[in-house]
């Protein structure tokens, strides 16, 4: 098998380092603070959870969905649900709640999931969350440390907490019949009266006073209506196995965006009492209204007759309908929550793209009016040949000057824990800057531009300035006020040794990683139309996701940046366990990515996290296409004839072909040894046939793929030994950004690769990031296209 053929890689697994991010929010929305109540040591300093994806979500105002625990811990349906992969397919980011070990989280993994159902869990609502809470960080084993999966409203409460706008679940509960008598009104109804988090749901469960319900929630101040299509009106509340319950909706809502509209104005006016957007199930999984009522009548008189009250009640009666109903009620009851969770995805994007970025609103009523900014990219609409989207910093470059040691001669390297003599210069850098500036200095002018983000600072007007001054398309660089946190401009510091050899860097970023635009990044490239879309890791996952995803709609073939061994692994995020068949990249022939130029330790950090992270299983169409290559036992040989034994034996050639169906051509950059071009050649490609190309083909389809014809695998040497070298910083982007502007002309990528070498040598004798000698290549370049074609 062909598996087993590149499966000789030894596995390196890096070290990560996940800081859990635990605050209690305050009515004002800040974290939890001491006081002389609770002194800094106390165990209540820090009570709820929130993961670090949903940290990061909040920060880069992306759409989130709540999801309950209970479904999991409490629930009939099985484990095959699939909520947040629904919630990620729709664009928005999943946030389970809960309590694991005592600890109220937001963010739960499918882990700690797992963990809660084998250990047991208990059902927490807001009542018990204080109490579960304060055993465990009082108490600890003395009691504390338990699990509970939150109901409805539970949910609301920790969602609430932590900014969260949106949940969806499958049906609210209610008042009982005889509710009037015996009180038994389910919490999620006075939750909804108290806590701004919109609901959406199939309604309550049909075994329940839906009349009452309905006038209890008008009582507590919540916001009802029902999802109608096409502006109908005067439609039912929906009875949650069937789509009509014979009592009229309060209001009905036509799309998620009127719902986003409602959401948003609810939170501008300071209203604090939830909405319930009901969501009739989809039709093909309706039961009849009639035949419901004659099974739901059935189902509670036997379950009053029989004693079941109060808790017992509602899974007797359950189950009494899954009898009754033939099992047909657990397929329903699986499509009405998966419909109402995707459509609680949509209305959080919507959500996301009205409030523009607008940070969360405190827990607190406040006169200050926030106003809403476009997102939409609104600078020039005309076509480029390469549009980049990534970093643009600014730039420190301290070269050490070089020391002597008494009876050692001179040193090459920094001494550590004291001051250094060096030279220290300032540019213009930036990954993605470096890669537009090289691009645009071979192109015609006007046929790049490049997309990023500064501050509204000294640096960022720097940067914009001196980007003016170099001729490169700055209107697709957004400036962020100081209306948001986190707005330095980015820096990069390098410290690099007497040779000009990198010893150590120092990157602030978190202007790419706490902000999201998805609508402006979609936007501009769309008004960009380019050939090619060059984007670089230091993006985060869902961003680097947007990209990818606004690239094939718009046409563009996209070249990925990996920019560091931890970053390159953003392109290959995990997957979740329960849906770990879905596959956010695509592959050959349409694969999301086209091109890669990583150096061999990138290369490593994403064949790693790809294979971690399930993307290189058999059940998978990456197998498919990876099956097609033909590649058998012995294939060493032949990346040795090819390459070199050092290079073989490394695995570099086998991570480059097992990413080959994601990525079907990769460059690895070896340093002074050359570049390496591993590529996927399709059914008619005329390298199959000739002889020229004849020793690079590594291997032939050996099957009935229709796309794939083999592998081509080319070593590429140094164009030359540099031993004047001034700044290694810049010389890969160089490299990137020279290649894919040749590829844009309609060149071939391995005619080009000797240009960007040549282009990479000039930016390694110079100071800055891109060398303005690299000028002097375009004509160089475009011969190469013509020569290539």
């Amino acid at each position: 098998m062909a598996t087993r053929a590149l499966s000789r890689v030894p596995t390196l697994t890096p070290k990560h380092h996940h800081h859990l991010h635990h605050r209690l929010l305050s009515p004002s929305s800040r974290p939890f603070t001491t006081n002389q109540h609770h002194p800094h040591n106390s165990p209540l300093t820090s009570l709820l959870k929130i993961s670090p994806e949903i940290t990061a979500a909040l920060a880069a105002h992306k759409p989130l969905v709540a999801l309950e625990s209970t479904i999991y811990t409490h629930g009939a349906l099985g484990n095959d649900l699939n909520l947040e992969a629904i919630v990620r397919s729709h664009g928005a980011v999943p946030a389970v709640c809960g309590i694991l070990a005592g600890v109220p989280t937001v963010g739960l993994t499918p882990d700690e999931v797992e963990r809660m159902v084998r250990e047991g869990a208990k059902k927490a609502s807001r009542r018990d969350l204080a109490y579960l809470s304060a055993r465990a960080a009082v108490l600890g084993e003395q009691g504390g440390g338990q699990h509970a999966g939150t109901t409805i409203a539970g949910t609301m409460v920790l969602a609430r907490l932590a900014g969260i706008r949106v949940f969806g679940t499958g049906g609210l509960g209610g008042v009982h019949r005889d509710g009037e008598n015996s009180m038994d009104v389910s919490a999620d109804l006075t939750e909804l009266g108290r806590t701004r988090v919109a609901v959406v749901s199939s309604g309550c469960k049909g075994f329940l006073d839906i009349p009452r319900t309905l006038e209890f929630l008008e009582t507590q101040g919540a916001f009802v209506a029902t999802f109608a299509g096409g502006g109908k009106k005067g439609v039912d509340f929906p009875a949650f196995w069937a789509r009509e319950s014979g009592v009229p909706s309060p209001a009905t809502v036509g799309d998620e965006r009127e719902a986003a509209a409602i959401i948003l104005a609810q939170e501008r006016l300071g209203i604090e009492s939830g909405l319930l957007f009901a969501n009739p199930i989809p039709e093909e999984f309706a039961i009849p209204r009639k035949e419901m009522e004659v099974v739901i009548e059935t189902a509670v008189r036997e379950a009053a007759e029989k004693g079941f009250t109060g808790n017992a009640n509602t899974p007797y009666v359950l189950g009494k309908i899954r009898e009754l109903t033939q099992g047909r009620s657990v397929p329903a009851n699986k499509a009405l929550v998966r419909a109402n969770v995707a459509r609680a995805a949509k209305i959080a994007v919507e959500l996301a793209k009205l409030m523009d970025g607008a940070p969360v609103t405190p827990i607190v009523k406040t006169t200050t009016t926030t106003t809403t900014k476009t997102t939409s990219y609104s600078g020039e609409s005309h076509p480029v040949d390469v549009l980049v989207a990534g970093s643009v910093a600014l730039d420190l470059n301290c070269n050490y000057a070089g020391g002597v040691t008494p009876g050692n001669g001179t040193t090459v390297s920094p001494a550590l824990h004291t001051s250094n003599p060096s030279t220290i210069s300032q540019s213009v850098g930036g990954v993605g800057h470096n890669i537009a500036l090289a691009a645009h200095r071979v192109s015609d002018e006007g046929k790049v531009r490049l997309c990023s983000m500064v501050g509204d600072d000294i640096a960022g007007s720097t940067i914009l300035s001196a980007l003016q001054t170099s001729g490169l398309d700055t209107s697709c660089i957004r400036q962020l006020g100081h209306e948001y946190p986190s707005t330095r401009t980015a820096q990069y510091v390098a410290v690099n040794d007497a040779n000009k050899d990198l010893v150590l860097a120092m990157a602030d970023m978190a202007i790419f990683s706490t902000h999201s635009f998805p609508t402006y990044w979609t936007s501009a490239v769309a008004a960009s139309k380019p050939k090619w879309l060059v984007v670089d890791a230091n993006w985060s996952e869902a961003d680097i996701q947007t990209w990818l995803r606004a690239g094939a709609t718009h046409g563009a073939r996209v070249a990925f940046e990996p920019v560091s061994a931890a970053k390159s692994q953003r392109l290959f995020p995990a997957l979740q366990k329960q849906h770990a068949h879905t596959i956010p990249l695509s592959v050959f022939p349409h694969a999301s990515v086209d091109l890669c130029t990583p150096n061999q330790y990138e290369l490593l950090a994403m064949y790693e996290a790809a294979k971690r992270h399930g993307y290189l299983e058999h059940n998978h169409p990456w197998f498919g296409v990876l099956d097609a290559f033909g590649i058998m036992r012995g294939a060493r040989e032949r990346f040795v004839d090819i390459t070199s034994p050092a290079i073989a034996d490394s695995g570099i050639p086998v991570q480059a072909v097992n990413l080959l169906p994601y990525i079907p051509t990769v460059v690895t950059k070896l340093g002074a040894g050359g570049a390496l071009l591993t590529t996927v050649l399709g059914r008619g490609d005329p390298r199959l046939r000739d002889p020229e190309h004849a020793r690079y083909v590594v291997s032939r389809c050996l099957n009935e793929h229709s796309q794939v014809g083999g592998v081509y695998m080319r070593l590429f040497p140094a164009v030359e030994r540099v031993e004047d070298a001034v700044s290694v910083n810049g010389i890969g982007d160089t490299f990137m950004g020279v290649l894919v502007a040749g590829l844009a002309m309609g060149g071939k990528v391995e005619g080009l690769i000797d240009v960007a070498q040549r282009a990479a040598v000039l930016t390694l004798r110079s100071k800055e990031g891109v060398s303005e000698e690299v000028r002097g290549l375009k004509g160089d370049l475009r011969r190469a296209v013509e020569e290539s074609r």
